[in-house]
């Protein structure tokens, strides 16, 4: 997609040796070699974190390209579909998806899968890519900050994690970058629209990362398909029938659904398995460099540059990274006694039941904790969403 280019009518084409490979049997080899990659989830999430960051932060500088053919709610509907698509050919591989080594979906995690599809995957994709109509490529990439600061006050707020002073200071620093960067010094003003929306896809991003967190023990494969296909037809039902829009049979569609399978299908797989790990403030704190990404690639394929400015927010957020890389989180807290079913190892301090087989690698299955206090390093996962002071 980095081969992207106008042609002097102004058209989107792509250099000719490289169209025979947008096919489905790529996308099949891609997400073939994705499912090798997705038996390392257990060593370091903070690894998928940043390749999902990679992956989605590529978006934006190409979707500020497809906008110019398409409309801005039809391309988040287009974007979803292309993960579909991508994950359901992820999904042919055999024992691709892992489904019977995560706990099954029940009727009371429907309402947290309805609120990520309706926060995560209709709401801010299509404020997202209205945003990105009315602002540069690297403006609206590096907005993306902003979501780790919306995902930990929705966290703090509603959801009982901690919040520590580290966290904070680094959310700020991240904040004040963006705003460096925002700035237009030519018109001595922020434009107001696209930014505005922009704002709004980061809260409904937020609030999408906190409700994926109740639910990242089930299986993200499936999580991902039904939040993907459900948000592709209302989205795209929402362009046509309601605003209008003509969706081509063209070279642009087969671009936005590449685009969507590898920028929104691959990366939310890697994002759904990291929060099982690090919990939401981690993990959208950790995503903040996607918006790097994002403006590399603005700089590449948009050819936007932003002046000076670059060269004080790059230092805020190296220092916001830093302080959130380096967070610690300790102290004494309660486990009551429960019976539930989710995937795990035996290599923590909370899973000590015994196996009539030695256990050592990733399973599920329903098990009991008995109640206990202890004190240690955690995050917000599956075992530690209390409540601090």
């Amino acid at each position: 997609m980095a081969s992207l280019y106008r042609n002097a009518a102004g058209g989107l084409e792509i250099h000719p040796l490289l169209t025979p490979y947008l096919t489905p049997h790529i996308l099949f080899d891609f997400f073939k070699e994705l499912n090798k990659i997705n038996l390392l989830m257990s060593i370091n999430p903070v690894i998928f974190v940043v390749i999902s960051a990679f992956l989605y932060g590529l978006s934006q500088p190409l979707s500020k390209l497809l906008l110019k053919d398409i409309t801005p709610v039809a391309m988040a509907g287009l974007l979803y579909a292309g993960a579909f698509a991508g994950l359901s050919l992820f999904s042919l591989i055999p024992g691709a998806t892992g489904a019977k080594k995560y706990a099954p979906v029940t009727k009371k995690d429907l309402p947290y899968l309805a609120g990520s599809v309706i926060s995560g995957g209709i709401l801010a994709p299509i404020c997202i890519m209205i945003g990105l109509s009315y602002v540069s490529g690297f403006t609206a990439s590096l907005f993306g900050n902003l979501e780790a600061v919306a995902t930990a006050v929705i966290a703090f707020l509603f959801f009982k994690e901690n919040a520590g002073r580290r966290l904070w200071l680094a959310l700020a620093c991240m904040t004040v970058a963006v705003t460096l960067l925002a700035w237009d010094p030519s018109q001595g003003k922020f434009a107001v629209t696209g930014p505005v929306f922009l704002l709004l896809g980061m809260i409904c991003w937020g609030i999408d990362n906190n409700v994926t967190c109740v639910i990242s023990d089930k299986d993200p494969i499936f999580l991902a398909r039904i939040k993907s296909v459900v948000s592709a037809l209302i989205s795209i039902t929402i362009a046509v029938a309601i605003l209008g829009a003509k969706i081509r049979l063209d070279i642009m569609l087969v671009y936005a659904l590449v685009l969507g399978a590898f920028s929104y299908g691959a990366s939310l797989v890697f994002f759904i398995k990291s929060l099982e790990k690090l919990g939401s403030a981690r993990t959208g704190a950790l995503f903040s460099v996607a918006p790097f990404v994002g403006a590399i690639g603005s700089l590449i394929i948009l050819k936007d540059w932003p002046g000076w400015t670059m060269f004080p927010a790059a230092g805020l957020m190296a220092g916001g990274a830093w302080l959130i890389l380096n967070e610690s989180h300790s102290h004494f807290h309660c486990h009551e006694a429960v019976t539930h079913v989710h995937h795990h190892d035996h290599d923590d301090l909370h899973h000590a039941h015994c196996h009539e087989k030695p256990a050592s690698e990733q399973h599920t299955h329903e098990h009991t904790h008995a109640g206990e206090n202890h004190e240690h390093t955690h995050t917000p996962d599956t075992h530690h969403r209390h409540g601090h002071e």
